[in-house]
């Protein structure tokens, strides 16, 4: 038994041992590399054919970026080249709210450095998480700009950096604030001319295509896409000389009568360009433009009243021109009111019998209400429409006003009466002046400009001119001795002109007894005017209040600056003199 177990066992261990078979292993291997060969492959024809331009701009989005290249913004001149309005470029402290955070260590040293409480710090940061961009502080003095980022990197303060942009600076300040107007934070026009032309003056921005790190700092100029284009620059009519003086006079005025604003505008007569024009109250626009009360607004463009007397004139004037009367005709303005349906015209003196002239010298409510009365209702409207009146002087300036003129039509007789001395009309002080340039450029209406002019532009017949040359000869009575405005009276020129008095509507809608308006408008020289100024003071205050002794003064010395520095030559020796009355019906 035992001999066959060996046997047995000898046979085994010579029978030859079957190998396991790894076939399937080996396939299911390769089978494995065979599927992420493929998988790759897959993926490789995904990235770089089917989502080729998807990847190429997340790749592009985080690298490149387009930057804007800010034009420069044009520059705003007076008629003789003397810069009003220009860029500078002004540094801005800015952040990245996702790296300068409200736990920020050291964020009070950033905060002092910026002239800002840590809590309003903190609550900007706050408010702008989730932005990668939010301005701290705008508009910084270059050095204070420098010490801000020295203070960030002096503690370690990630996430702050300058922003380079333009500022718009006004050297003259406050004289030619509300002609000019002001730009916002992006230099884009708010006010004034510079809303007015900001297009003109903005200019085309370019675009350029730059390379970013990952901390968003440009490292590089990849494509010029488009170049910048600057702005236009603006010449204004405007002569900074004659402004100043303007600005100077009118200020001293409203302070020494205590009056709460005033206006002036001074054209030239043979163009239609507005030489000067200033307001009071003023502002400085270089400086913060909040909580202005008002003191922004244009008043001489935006702002409308009734011009009292100094409507008197156009009524002599279309009544010469309608021939309801001649130069020689005689008035009868006794006893010194005048009754029109239930209202009465008053004039402060019973002056009789008086001529056109004395009319006007004494400016008698009463001769100029019956003068308006005689008048055909469509003619007179239309020389009043002609004049400028009831729509806007076409400057373009923002917010201009048209004033009111009622159509004829809506007339009942006391209109009419009341029209001819300055009641139920309403102008600018812009307006007015226009107006009076009629008289002064023989009949003829010129559109009115801002913008210097190179030709004159052709006007419009509104009188003919021996009727306007006769209503001028007229107004020097007004400032002869015995008219209501000696005052503006200018040594060595003939001045035509005239005063207005007006009473202030009050809020109960009656006229107030203590509130008024004091008006001057004149021309000079008189034998052949080439300027005209207006003058309105609001609400004088003081012992005086009449237009012959607010708003002919400031006519006076601003006129007499004026035809000396444009060396118009002087048309009287000696003033003449015409002595009148001292009585006057609406001063």
């Amino acid at each position: 038994m035992a001999g066959k177990r060996a046997k047995r066992a000898k046979q085994v261990r010579e029978r030859p041992t079957a190998l396991p078979s790894f076939v399937l292993r080996r396939y299911g291997v390769l089978g494995i590399f065979a599927l992420v060969a493929a998988v790759l492959v897959w993926r490789a024809v995904d990235q770089q054919i089917l989502e080729k331009d998807f990847l190429q701009s997340e790749g592009a989005e985080r690298y490149l970026d387009r930057v804007t290249i800010e034009a420069h913004r044009g520059l705003i001149t007076d008629r003789r080249g003397e810069v009003l309005a220009l860029s500078t470029p002004v540094d801005s402290v800015a952040a990245n709210p996702r790296v300068l955070t409200p736990d920020t260590p050291q964020l009070a040293e950033l905060a002092k450095a910026l002239d800002m409480r840590l809590r309003d710090l903190r609550r900007l940061l706050q408010r702008n998480a989730h932005r990668h961009f939010v301005y701290l502080k705008k508009r910084l003095p270059p050095g204070r700009a420098k010490y801000v980022l020295q203070v960030a990197r002096a503690f370690d303060i990630a996430g702050v950096h300058l922003e380079r942009r333009d500022r718009r600076y006004y050297p003259t300040g406050e004289v030619f604030a509300h002609v000019l107007g002001f730009t916002n934070a992006e230099d884009k026009g708010q006010e004034g001319l510079e809303r007015a032309y900001d297009a003109e003056l903005r200019g085309e921005a370019g675009v350029k295509l730059v390379l970013r790190d990952g901390r968003r700092r440009v490292v590089e100029d990849v494509e010029n896409i488009r170049s910048p284009r600057d702005g236009q620059n603006l010449s204004l009519a405007l002569d900074g000389r004659l402004q100043y003086i303007a600005y100077r006079e009118l200020k001293a005025a409203v302070h020494r009568h205590r009056a709460i604003g005033g206006s002036a505008v001074l054209l030239d007569v043979r163009t239609g360009e507005v030489l000067a024009m200033v307001n009071q109250p003023g502002y400085n626009p270089n400086a913060s433009r909040s909580n202005r009360n008002g003191r922004l607004r244009n008043r001489a463009v935006t702002d409308i009243f009734e011009p009292g007397s100094t409507m008197k004139p156009f009524a002599v004037a279309a009544a010469l021109e309608q021939g309801v009367v001649k130069l020689d005709s005689q008035i009868e303005t006794g006893p010194g009111y005048f009754r029109v349906g239930n209202f009465t015209v008053r004039d402060h003196h019973d002056l009789g019998t008086i001529d056109l002239t004395t009319l006007l010298a004494r400016s008698s409510n009463v001769g100029a209400a019956k003068l308006s009365l005689m008048l055909d209702k469509a003619g007179w409207w239309r020389a009043l429409d002609e004049l400028g009146f009831g729509k806007a002087p076409g400057t373009g300036f923002p917010a201009e006003s048209g004033g009111r003129l009622p159509y004829f039509r809506e007339w009942v007789p006391v209109d009419q009466a009341t029209l001819a001395y300055g009641y139920g009309v309403s102008v600018s002080t812009l307006q007015l002046a226009q107006a009076y340039a009629v008289l002064a450029h023989d009949g003829v209406a010129l559109p009115v400009s801002l913008l210097r002019r190179e030709h004159p532009p052709k006007g419009t017949k509104v009188f003919s001119e021996t009727k306007a040359r006769a209503v001028r000869h007229m107004l020097e009575a007004v400032v002869a001795e015995g008219g209501t405005a000696r005052e503006a009276a200018v040594p060595g020129y003939r001045v035509a002109g005239k005063t207005g008095t007006v009473k202030k509507l009050d809020r109960f809608g009656g006229y107030s007894e203590k509130r008024y308006r004091a008006v001057f408008v004149g021309m000079a020289p008189a034998t052949r005017p080439r300027l005209v100024l207006a003058v309105m003071v609001d609400e004088p205050r003081g012992k005086q209040y009449y237009g012959g002794d607010v708003a002919a003064p400031v006519f006076a010395k601003v006129m007499r600056e004026a035809l000396r520095l444009l060396n118009v030559p002087p048309d009287a020796l000696s003033r003449p003199q015409v002595r009148l009355a001292q009585a006057g019906g609406g001063r």
